[in-house]
């Protein structure tokens, strides 16, 4: 099947990533459903200078699957490099304020709250996370709670990682948004 971008000659889709392809976006627009994407399929930031403020809050989840013995190390704080579910918790924190300097079309937000929690799970062998992010704005939080989860988690695996090399980060999702124009999301866990 041959397909032909805005400014390119035809190409074969299904050999299409064994070569650049940086017009791809360009088959369907897209920027009826991606908004951060222009109508030739170029990257762009969302202009949201239109939007009320409204209240938005957003929960993101993940865990940090390790051995028995390191989360023991890491419950009795037995570990060289500290106190590892405190100082994932103030790295999400910091994260979540820095969102826009590592996402690219990510706003810079004037956040309200930031709740980050690090729970040990002994069945599981894991450390869960939950982060909650607040303020009263033109966009959401999304980015600023998976991004905090997401960066707790590199901390609890930067900091064990000495003892358990085989650390898994996973599941770090968006659990609940609420406020804007879309409404209130809310998965069912």
């Amino acid at each position: 099947m041959e397909w032909r971008s805005a400014t390119s000659q035809p190409r074969n889709f299904a050999t299409c990533h064994l070569q650049p392809c940086p017009s791809f976006y360009n088959i369907v627009p897209m920027s009826k459903q991606l908004t951060h994407l222009d109508e030739s399929g170029r990257a762009k930031m969302v202009d949201v200078g239109h939007k009320a403020d409204t209240e938005r809050v957003a929960v993101a989840r993940g865990s940090v699957t390790m051995q028995p013995e390191t989360l023991r190390l890491i419950i009795e704080g037995n570990l060289k490099k500290g106190d590892v579910l405190t100082t994932a918790q103030l790295a999400g924190v910091m994260a979540a304020k820095r969102t826009s300097d590592l996402i690219p079309l990510c706003h810079p937000l004037l956040l309200t709250h930031i709740d980050v929690n690090c729970t040990p799970n002994v069945a599981e062998s894991r450390v869960d996370i939950e982060a909650t992010v607040r303020l009263r704005g033109k966009t959401g939080v999304e980015m600023e709670a998976l991004t905090a989860v997401s960066v707790a988690g590199l901390t609890i695996y930067d900091m064990a990682k000495a003892v358990d090399r085989g650390m898994r980060i996973s599941d770090v999702r968006v659990v609940h948004k609420s406020g804007g124009q879309s409404g209130t999301f809310t998965t069912k866990e």
